[in-house]
């Protein structure tokens, strides 16, 4: 039975997420975690009887620790299916995407990669930057976490929507790619 909800996401949000949580089952004990570290110390006694529950984080949870969860892992990620990965706002403004939004998904051994189990789509307001789209995305994210946490705080696994990840791969390289494709040139160097 599940009994224990490992709560992987800043200090700021784990005490309100985790409020949300117990509202729905107060008899669920919850586990904060914020660092790899803190993931990696998890003791299979406790990941026996857990579910984790990342949310708008970028620790990267080892498949070491998802095969010992009982319950299964959920990431509540800051884009939409079409943007898998890190930096997706960024991205989304980069390719003039004109709809964003928040995804969740059973996680899996490669970074959202597993079933989505959750989505919200907003339309990109017009003139949007980066900062504009992470905020309404964690506005979005935020809102789809408290429609799901009364399924969250039970033992089901939640089911699969008939939605796919698409689109490449957003990544710190693929990041720094960009940056440095979008930078002028350094200015020649001048030899006396």
């Amino acid at each position: 039975m599940l009994d224990t909800i490992i709560l992987l996401t800043g200090t700021v949000e784990q005490p309100v997420l985790g409020a949300i949580l117990l509202s729905h089952n107060p008899a669920l004990r919850i586990v904060a975690v914020a660092t790899p570290a803190e993931v990696m110390a998890l003791e299979p006694q406790l990941l026996r009887r857990a579910r984790l529950i990342a949310f708008c984080t970028d620790v990267v949870v080892p498949l070491r620790v998802l095969d010992q969860l009982a319950f299964g892992a959920y990431n509540f990620h800051p884009g939409s299916p079409a943007f898998p990965g890190w930096g997706c706002a960024f991205f989304a403004i980069h390719q003039r995407a004109r709809q964003f939004g928040a995804t969740a998904h059973l996680m899996a051994e490669k970074v959202d990669a597993g079933p989505i189990v959750g989505v919200e789509f907003f339309d990109v307001p017009p003139g949007a930057g980066v900062p504009t789209l992470e905020e309404l995305a964690y506005a979005f994210l935020a809102q789809m976490f408290r429609r799901l946490a009364p399924q969250l705080v039970h033992s089901r696994p939640l089911a699969p929507l008939p939605i796919r990840w698409s689109g490449e791969k957003c990544t710190r390289r693929r990041y720094a790619a960009l940056c440095a494709a979008s930078s002028p040139p350094a200015p020649e160097r001048l030899v006396s």
